[in-house]
């Protein structure tokens, strides 16, 4: 059966999930990107994805009509809920306290600074549950928030003469595998900021890959249309 236009886009979008992830070398997936954008068949296409899971479920058939997996994500959600809680809570009283890395949240997890400041960072975290609850108390004191734009974020705490919101955020979408976080607390006369962004080797991924597809778009415009089209009617790309 011929692939359409659409269906090569899907495909190349899993391919640029997967490099984020870090599961294909920039190589292989220059490779199979440009396999892709020349594919006339589904059965050129569907080799390119096979060994390749999407975030959280199975690789959507090259034929379905669900929309590609979202960019930047690097989490398998449903894999990274049920945890047993590494940690339930931070404190900092003239000093500091951070959680970040590979650790898992507590179902509920309190967080306190009173002239100090605490670091929570949820970007490679796993969760006790997929409910979860971050109580953060700044009396004098900070406490800095970071979460993967895919996450499900609630921000609901209080500033008393001092500030509780989100801060900028990168570009992102939720998703629905992902776990709820809320969270909730009181800033007085200090700060709890909640940001959202990737980390800096996923940027550099996904960086890295937007360079190599306009090397493989480039070299396809070099080389001309394709004269061969399929039942999706392919246009050059360029």
């Amino acid at each position: 059966m011929r692939a359409s236009d659409a269906e090569r886009e899907r495909i190349a979008e899993l391919l640029r999930e997967a490099v984020a992830e870090g599961r294909l070398e920039m190589d292989e997936f220059e490779q199979r990107l440009e396999t892709a954008y020349t594919a006339r068949t589904h059965g050129e296409l569907e080799p390119l994805v096979q060994d390749l899971p999407a975030p959280g479920t199975a690789v959507a058939p090259v034929g379905s009509s669900a929309p590609a997996p979202l960019r930047g994500s690097a989490a398998n959600w449903p894999a990274r809920i049920g945890s047993t809680p590494t940690s339930k809570g931070g404190f900092a009283l003239w000093g500091g306290f951070n959680r970040k890395g590979r650790w898992t949240v507590g179902r509920k997890f309190t967080a306190f600074a009173m002239w100090g400041g605490g670091e929570i960072d949820l970007r490679e975290a796993d969760f006790e549950d997929r409910d979860v609850v971050i109580r953060c108390i700044a009396i004098m004191g900070g406490i800095h928030v970071t979460a993967p734009p895919e996450l499900n974020v609630d921000v609901r705490g209080v500033g008393i003469m001092g500030g509780f919101g989100e801060g900028p955020n990168e570009d992102g979408e939720t998703v629905p595998e992902a776990p709820r976080v809320t969270i909730t607390g009181l800033a007085l006369m200090g700060g709890v900021g909640v940001e959202r962004k990737r980390t800096k080797a996923e940027r550099r991924r996904l960086k890295e890959a937007e360079e190599a597809e306009r090397a493989v778009r480039e070299r396809q415009r070099l080389d001309g249309p394709d004269t061969g089209q399929g039942g999706g009617g392919r246009k050059e790309l360029g």
